[in-house]
């Protein structure tokens, strides 16, 4: 922080002086940059909350450092307003731009006509920069945080693991398989291997757009997976093109079975686990 001990103190006097139109003030002038996606009791709420914890840290004995212990209380506050905004879809200015409205709320109740008044303001100022600017960190990190879980749920719903058949599962795979993709197939699919008891899973790469090296040995290591817990796998999807490609990159899938279609691979697992399966004649 930039103010010292006696500034922190006459601050903090003036703002508690003025507590209840400071804090009036400062609603108004919040609202003005959050575009009516927050309402007045809201903001309210939580610039009541950022006031108190301000005027707290603003009576400590040492305000030299946000980051201080003595000013864990505004820190909290003002990450509170970070995450709830960044969550609501604001933008990183509109959430600073709360912060920044602090300074015009106090300046309107300010003597202008006083010079220590006003040099108190000016470093006042200087320290609203240093919250507003904590509080767009606080916003960067929470929104990098909604992005990464935001991944990982897209990720599952786009790797749905479906029970076909009593003691038979199905991972459909859609786009791009890569490694954080992979990932999250093999847990899902190991873990509904173990909810369910089932003994086989089809994964199938029909939606895959294409077959690599790279994408081979997730597969491989995929089923390698499902083995050690007891299932055995089919991959199914094998396309002409796909095929081709897998000869000519030499990969080689050893003794896992392969089909060309879902409804191949579901025939074979129906066989494999003792079911049988005849086709009855359409009654005329």
């Amino acid at each position: 922080m930039v103010l010292n001990a006696g500034t922190s103190a006459r601050l903090a006097q003036l703002l508690l002086d003025q507590r209840d139109p400071l804090i009036k003030r400062w609603t108004a002038l919040a609202l003005q940059g959050v575009r009516g996606r927050s309402t007045e009791a809201e903001l309210a709420s939580q610039i009541t909350d950022i006031f108190t914890a301000l005027t707290a840290t603003l009576r400590t004995v040492d305000t030299s450092d946000l980051r201080a212990d003595d000013a864990a209380e505004v820190r909290a506050a003002l990450a509170d307003l970070s995450g709830t905004q960044a969550r609501r879809g604001f933008t990183p200015s509109e959430t600073a731009s709360t912060v920044f409205s602090l300074k015009d709320a106090v300046l309107d109740g300010l003597d202008q006509g006083d010079p220590v008044a006003l040099a108190d303001f000016i470093a006042f100022s200087r320290f609203v920069d240093e919250l507003a600017l904590f509080t767009f960190e606080t916003f960067a990190q929470t929104r990098e945080e909604l992005i990464v879980e935001q991944n990982h749920q897209l990720m599952e719903l786009s790797t749905p693991v479906i029970k076909l058949w009593d003691g038979v599962l199905a991972v459909p795979l859609v786009g791009t398989l890569d490694s954080a993709r992979s990932q999250v197939v093999m847990e899902s699919l190991l873990q509904t291997l173990v909810d369910t008891g089932s003994a086989f899973a089809i994964i199938d790469i029909t939606g895959v757009s294409a077959v690599d090296t790279q994408v081979a040995q997730h597969l491989l290591k995929t089923v390698m997976a499902a083995r050690l817990m007891g299932a055995e796998c089919v991959i199914s999807g094998i396309r002409p093109q796909i095929a081709q490609t897998v000869v000519s990159l030499g990969i080689e899938f050893g003794d896992i079975v392969t089909k060309a279609s879902l409804a191949d691979a579901l025939l074979h697992t129906l066989r494999a686990s003792g079911s049988d399966v005849v086709r009855r004649r359409a009654s005329r």
